[in-house]
Parts: C-alpha cells; structure tokens; sequence
C-alpha cells in the first residue's frame, strides 16, 4: 500500500491545481514494462558485497507501508547510507498519460524538489527515490541526503542510478518513481506496480546533480561514486 508522499507545497495547493484527463490503469501499455537493463559497469552484486553488515544509523526503524510492522534501518558507510525494502509506486509531479489522477488515486501534482526551471518532476521520465521526511527516526540531512543525491537502487541483477526527487511519511520508507521501477524491470503501474521486497537503496553521500532532472549526469556521477564505492577497502 502506497502512501501520499509528502512535499514542501502546502496540501491545499495540491487540491487547487488542476486536474489531468483520467486515463484507466488497464490502458497501460506492454512496453511499459522493458526488459531490465543495468545502468553503468558497476555490478549490482559488487555494490550490495560492498555494503557489509548494517551499521545502523537510524534511531528506530521504518515501515514499508502504514500499519506493517517497523522492521527496516537505515545504515551507513563511510560513503553511503542504504536500506532494504519494498518499493512503491510513487507517480506524484507532474501529471502525463500514466501519472496523473486517473491512473493513481493518491496521485500528488507537486514533489518536495523542482527542477531548473521551477516546474515539478516528471515521475514518468526522471528516476527519482523518495526518502522520509525527518524524525526522530532519521534526519536524512544530518548524514549529506538531500535533494539531487545520487542513488543506485540494486533490485536482483540490476542497478538504477536515481535521484532523490521527494520525501515520504517520517515513519515508512520503500518509494521510488514510475521511470526507476520501469528501468528494473518493475510493473510501473502506482496500484499495486513494484516489488514486494528486496530492494536495496544506496544513497552516496554529499552527491549532487545540478539539475535534478539531469538523468544523464546522475548516471555519470552515479557510476563515478558506484566505483569509488566498491573499490575502497
């Protein structure tokens, strides 16, 4: 179950802005699920061998969704924070032909970032992660999380370099957007799309792209860190 991601907008301007034409979840298309294709040279097996056992760094732990039991910490690395969970759907930003209110319920039209040029993110184009709002639990800022870190997100064999582009609930975690769940090789779709479990979060830490929305270098950066990562001893 997915949970409306929180945002720095104010909910009432979320209500003000303007509705996107419904389009029916069955309309989604077959090639909205591609065949996985890793990003970058680092193998996701080098990158979760890297992570070692969990450091924990959270305070308490998280939930995957509301009401399930707390049971996800939030670890980190001399360079990293990472946690394991599920991953959801998360569709908010701007509204297209698969994101918008039709298609998702619990549908957002505003993200906690915004790119360059004032506009919120695309969830159908930008990979992007959200990671929870602060708490008692975790800061995220405290350990150099913010908006524009770079993430690798590892699901089985493959390896996603994302962006964190929103923030969720302060106590669940698991959330990334419709384009990283497809570039997995996930069913992208917000009701019910994504993976149960097993998904590993790597935020690097102190990493920026400028712009957000510049995949591309999030990519480059990624792979940059993802080496770095896996070769320090």
């Amino acid at each position: 179950m997915r949970v409306p991601a929180l945002t720095l907008a104010a909910a009432g301007a979320t209500l003000l802005a303007p509705a996107a034409l419904p389009v029916p979840a069955a309309a989604a298309h077959p090639r909205d699920r591609p065949a996985a294709r890793s990003e970058g040279g680092v193998a996701a097996a080098d990158l979760l061998a890297r992570l070692g056992e969990c450091q924990e760094i959270s305070h308490g732990r998280y939930s995957t969704d509301e009401g399930s039991p707390a049971n996800v910490p939030v670890c980190g690395t001399q360079d990293a924070v990472f946690w394991k969970a599920d991953l959801d759907i998360d569709c908010d930003g701007r509204p297209g032909a698969r994101c918008n209110r039709g298609t998702d319920p619990q549908f957002a039209s505003t993200t906690a970032y915004q790119q360059s040029d004032g506009r919120y993110l695309n969830a159908e184009t930008l990979p992007y992660i959200v990671v929870p709002a602060p708490s008692p639990i975790w800061n995220p800022e405290e350990d150099g999380v913010r908006g524009g870190s770079v993430a690798a997100v590892v699901y089985r064999d493959q390896v996603q370099y994302a962006v964190v582009g929103d923030t969720g609930p302060g106590n669940v975690i698991g959330e990334a957007s419709y384009a990283t769940a497809r570039g997995l090789g996930l069913r992208p779709d917000p009701d019910g799309g994504g993976a149960p479990s097993d998904v590993t979060y790597i935020v690097f830490k102190n990493s920026r792209v400028d712009p957000i929305e510049d995949h591309a270098a999030a990519v480059a950066e990624g792979e940059r860190l993802a080496r770095m990562f896996v070769a320090r001893k």
